[in-house]
């Protein structure tokens, strides 16, 4: 799809709605070879799709209430919005903020959140809010130089830039009176009145409405206001209470986005504290504070640089261009939003909040929630047929009865006949017509199931928040649904299948093996010198020694604590150590390279370059080590020996890590700073200090999940940075390998090994892996694409920032939440919050409730619909008259459309789904089980209380009675009473489309008993005490009976219907093959 024809879809774009995608055409083509195309509801895989098929789909959807049906979904004008939003922010960043501070002084805004302070002056600092702010905003080097750079105003801020603010409370609330809060005032959610207004907006609604209304007022005037209201004011009242629940259901599924939104936005990062790294909320960061910066953050407010090696910053967050931009001395200011690229560094805190561009941008703009996933669309496409199909019944019943009443052959209940030609008064006739049009209409409201869609978004919605408590956040609504069709989870060893708790326990320097690792007195005191140095140096790690002299706190990666950790053991003084050399390059870890540099000069000029990295690719560069006495040893002779080392530590699910170093001649470093930020560091010639082994134990109940997903019919594959022997140990702990026989290639291959194969080959050995080893994150990505390619859905775990093009491309991108980067999270679809393959399982369990419950709902609202549609036809076409009438069928339809919905969405999942094959992409909707289920009782249904109507008054002996109206009204009572409980008992029934006992469980879930007993509750008020404006009359005990019975037979009808066989091929296949070959025959 070019970018033009993807600009016209946009501009000829009135009001429909869709989404954002990506040049992915060919890849989405390339997963449906089986795809109906000229279907525009047969969209498998929402994530990326071309926005032509997003809008194709709108266009073809039968809707009679756009503003709720497409409630949900992708609005594009928004998104347009949002960029030309951003543009103007760039150029006119001080009037927008002067503006909203105007705005919200004068409303006294409240918001979401936490509270916006007002800035005030400045106080105890001796710059002021507006000058600081200005100075990162329009790039002022030369006032920054004035104060003398970023030392001069961090002793203006009252920072000191090594050990960053003082923290304390009253610290912390002096700079937010002084600079601001860095939070931003946000759009107001829609409120409950908003939600009322979109409810009633359903055109069928409406013509009810006005239907109403003229009843109404020929009541009124023919029958008095005292008896003549009932009949419109009894349509109106329903209608109402329609109305009411339909807007209280979104409103709370509204107000749950809400508070997903709020945890996805509350970022948490780590700042330098009193010389401690504590970690806090992006909303408590405050102007001064110095906040560390690595590869994959998010820059969390206005700033300048304080230190920075190889400092990239993704800017395009806020320019819109995407392009990186190297920040240094000349270079030094950071915008908040924006996203590190590459590098380290440590930035000091400038501006916050609505102080920023980004706090400017995000306070001007409203979340917008909406994305659709595949199961909305194909609902979309099942209400629109259904919805067509009611209309023609609709316009049938309507023109059978307008044609039976003209001509003489409607009665009324007397038995007179309703209209004579020259005798029946012109508003006696009208207002029968208007019923009639009325029931024609409320036939539509049941037929068009305008919940059926938003369906999926109440059980997506409840299930985001269960899946909150299971440790998992949702981004993508899509990803929830899609997880119930994953074939696949490529999942990273460390954190997600290991705990992530690191500990050096082997430790080799030259050929010794040190025993106990830390036993500093089997070591040459240079030796543990140089150890220390790289060790401490060449670390984004932090040691902070209490001065009261309580327990040292060590910060950073899992590996960096454990490596920090065991060099203090050995001795080292973290302080003492830094003051003792400067850095003057730093080249930062990097999973492609799996190793990370630094160059130190130290106090006599000497200047060191000191690399840690993966065991054998350090080894690889190395000429010599130094042995456990300090003496410079060639390393040819002992290679395989270090060699031999890696491996039996790697075999014992150890992670090996090698220290070298080596020295620098001074006439080979760059004088110059602009020489500095492309200066590659020397990596050959090393020597080798050490090679420690880390035990990263697996996780406890890591084995039980990788069980329940093998027996759910998901390969589970381990794809880590690890030597390839450390990750056959722990996939053969973790269960993912069965034995050690089956540990050969290709099911156990190497990324290098992979990456080498041409596509094709790819392809055919991506279905065979179980273990990739020495990855990196192309390889990741390489194996994503050959196993979506080969007809996977693939679901990936990620937490590094180059991880972030897997977990875009995979069906299902999981970062994590404790280690991954704020890129990783951004490009995820859920987020798990504890790193834990365990909830990874659950999310699949979720995944696939989602998919059972939505097929209970469809089955249970089917069979209200043929039931319904069905009653209402036989007897309008042979008695002139319909059972249920416009008020009764608008309560079907609320038992229907929401309660049912909220009563069969939330059932909770059960073990039975994970003991299943996943979801196939083209599953049809509705099965063999769920048509045999949906005749059994639809057929039941229409049988028994057809019955009931043209025998009713003989079978209930009613017959004789002198009041024949009234026997028709208990008949038609009992009709309607029936319909509904039929309709209760069977959504017990819908719980367990396959199972014969359909109560298991149903004690212990209390909203759908609760909305259960709601219902019958609500249906004898109506038929005791609310019979004028349902027009039913009370029923004595023994109809009530007859009542329960007849409803009561749906239960052992069920379990007896539940026995007959099915065939294996799906209906629905013999239903759209025909179609196909017919479309495919007209193709050229």
């Amino acid at each position: 799809m070019s970018s033009t024809s993807s600009g016209n879809g946009l501009l000829h774009l009135d009001d429909m709605e869709a989404g954002p995608s990506k040049d992915n055409d060919d890849l989405y083509n390339h997963l449906d070879p089986d795809a109906d195309h000229s279907d525009p509801f047969d969209i498998a895989q929402t994530k990326n799709a071309p926005i032509e098929t997003l809008k194709r789909w709108r266009q073809a959807a039968l809707v009679l209430n756009a503003s709720r049906r497409f409630r949900y979904t992708l609005d594009l004008r928004k998104e347009e919005e949002k960029e030309q939003r951003k543009r103007m922010i760039r150029a006119h960043a001080q009037v927008i903020r002067a503006a909203v501070l105007f705005k919200l002084a004068g409303e006294k805004q409240i918001v979401s959140g936490t509270p916006v302070a007002s800035p005030v002056d400045a106080g105890d600092y001796a710059i002021g809010l507006e000058q600081l702010a200005s100075i990162t905003r329009d790039h002022k080097l030369s006032v920054l130089q004035q104060f003398g750079g970023v030392k001069g105003l961090s002793d203006l801020l009252r920072t000191n830039i090594e050990i960053g603010i003082n923290g304390d409370e009253a610290d912390l609330l002096s700079r937010r009176n002084a600079f601001g809060s860095n939070t931003y005032p946000r759009k107001k959610g829609r409120s409950f009145w908003r939600f009322l207004w979109e409810a009633w907006q359903d055109l069928t609604l409406i013509i009810l409405i006005i239907a109403a209304a003229v009843s109404l007022g020929l009541g009124i005037k023919t029958e008095g206001l005292k008896e003549g209201w009932y009949d419109g004011g009894s349509i109106f009242l329903a209608v109402f209470l329609v109305i009411v629940v339909t807007a209280t259901s979104d409103y709370r599924q509204s107000l749950q986005f809400q508070n997903l939104n709020e945890e996805k936005r509350n970022i948490h990062l780590e700042v330098m504290r009193g010389g401690r790294t504590v970690k806090i909320s992006i909303y408590d960061v405050v102007v001064g504070d110095v906040v560390p910066l690595k590869i994959g953050d998010q820059v969390p407010a206005d700033g300048i640089i304080i230190t920075g090696h190889s400092l990239a910053i993704d800017e395009s967050s806020m320019t819109g261009e995407s392009k990186i931009v190297h920040k240094d001395k000349k270079e030094p200011f950071l915008m908040s939003g924006c996203k590190v690229a590459d590098g380290v560094g440590t930035m000091l805190v400038t501006g916050v909040g609505i102080n920023t561009e980004w706090g400017l941008l995000m306070a001007s703009i409203s979340e917008d929630t909406g994305e659709e996933t595949p199961l909305q669309v194909r609902l979309n496409g099942v209400a629109t047929f259904i919805g067509i199909v009611g209309l023609a019944v609709a316009v049938s019943v309507l023109a059978v009865l307008l044609a039976r009443y003209f001509t003489g052959h409607t009665e009324d209940p007397n038995g007179k006949t309703q209209f004579i030609k020259g005798l029946t008064k012109f508003d006696d006739a009208f207002n029968d017509v208007v019923k009639i049009f009325t029931i024609a209409v409320t036939i539509v409201v049941v037929a068009v199931p305008e919940g059926l869609p938003l369906a999926v978004t109440l059980t997506l919605a409840y299930s985001m928040r269960k899946m909150m408590a299971d440790k998992a956040l949702v981004r993508r609504l899509s990803a929830c649904e899609t997880m119930g069709s994953a074939t696949t989870i490529c999942s990273d060893k460390t954190g997600t299948l290991t705990l992530n708790e690191m500990t050096v326990v082997e430790a080799f320097v030259g050929k010794k093996k040190i025993n106990p690792p830390a036993d500093s007195s089997q070591l040459h005191q240079s030796v543990v010198s140089l150890l220390s140095e790289g060790v401490i140096q060449n670390s984004t790690g932090n040691v902070f020694v209490p001065k009261d002299g309580g327990n040292v706190e060590i910060s950073g990666s899992p590996t960096e604590k454990a490596i920090l950790s065991w060099a203090l053991k050995l001795g080292m003084n973290f302080d003492v150590i830094r003051s003792e050399s400067t850095i003057l390059h730093v080249f930062p870890f990097n999973s492609e390279k799996k190793r990370g540099g630094v160059a130190l000069q130290q106090s006599d000029s000497e200047v060191h370059i000191h690399w840690k990295g993966a065991a054998e690719i350090v080894l690889a560069s190395c000429s010599g080590y130094l042995d456990s006495n300090g003496c410079l040893q060639s390393i040819n002779e002992d290679k395989e020996f270090f060699k031999a080392a890696i491996d039996e530590m790697a075999a014992n699910s150890l992670r090996c890590i090698a220290l070298a170093y080596r020295l620098c001649e001074k006439e080979k470093i760059p004088t110059d700073e602009e020489s500095f930020s492309g200066w590659v560091l020397p990596e050959d010639n090393l020597v080798l200090l050490a090679i420690v082994g880390i035990k990263d134990p697996c996780r406890p109940g890591v084995k039980d999940a990788v069980k329940i997903c093998m027996d759910a019919g998901i390969k589970v594959r381990m794809v880590t940075g690890d030597n390839i022997q450390t990750a056959k140990a722990i996939a053969l702990e973790c269960g993912i390998l069965s034995s050690a026989e089956d540990a050969t290639e290709p099911t156990i291959i190497e990324g290098r090994v992979f990456r080498a194969l041409s596509e094709k080959e790819r392809e055919q050995v991506a279905k065979k892996i179980t273990v990739m080893g020495r990855s990196s994150p192309s390889d990741k990505l390489l194996l994503v694409q050959a196993l979506r390619k080969g007809g996977d859905v693939v679901a990936v775990t990620g937490d590094g920032t180059n991880d972030a093009p897997a977990l875009h491309e995979a069906d299902i991108g999981l970062s994590m939440g404790i280690q991954g980067t704020e890129v990783a999270k951004e490009s995820s679809d859920i987020i798990i919050l504890d790193d834990n393959f365990a909830s990874v399982v659950k999310v699949v369990r979720w995944g696939r409730s989602v998919y059972a419950n939505i097929q209970k709902f469809i089955q249970f609202q089917l069979t209200v619909n043929v039931a319904a549609l069905v009653i209402n036809v036989v007897a309008a076409i042979y008695s002139g008259d319909v059972p249920l009438n416009s008020v009764q069928l608008l309560w079907v339809n609320l038992i229907m459309d929401t309660l049912g919905a909220l009563a069969l969405a939330t059932e909770p999942p059960t073990d039975k789904l994970m003991h299943r094959s996943p979801v196939g992409r083209r599953e049809p909707l509705i099965t063999n089980i769920m048509w045999r289920n949906l005749l059994v009782q639809a057929l039941y249904q229409v049988a028994v209380l057809l019955v009931l109507n043209f025998s009713g008054l003989t079978i209930l002996h009613l017959k004789d009675d002198d009041d024949r109206e009234h026997a028709v009204e208990v008949k038609n009572t009992l009709i309607f009473n029936a319909f509904v409980l039929c309709q209760i008992f069977n959504e017990f029934n819908a719980r367990k489309p396959e199972e014969i006992n359909c109560f298991k469980g149903v004690t212990k879930n209390f909203l759908f008993m609760g909305i259960v007993g709601f219902t019958f509750i609500l249906q004898i008020i109506i038929i005791e005490f609310l019979g004028k404006f349902t027009s039913t009359v009370r029923l004595d005990w023994q109809l009530w009976l007859v009542s329960l019975g007849i409803g009561l037979v749906s239960w052992p009808l069920a379990m007896l219907g539940k026995l007959i066989p099915v065939p294996k091929t799906q209906l629905a296949a013999y239903f759209t093959k025909p179609f196909q070959r017919c479309r495919r025959s007209r193709d050229p």
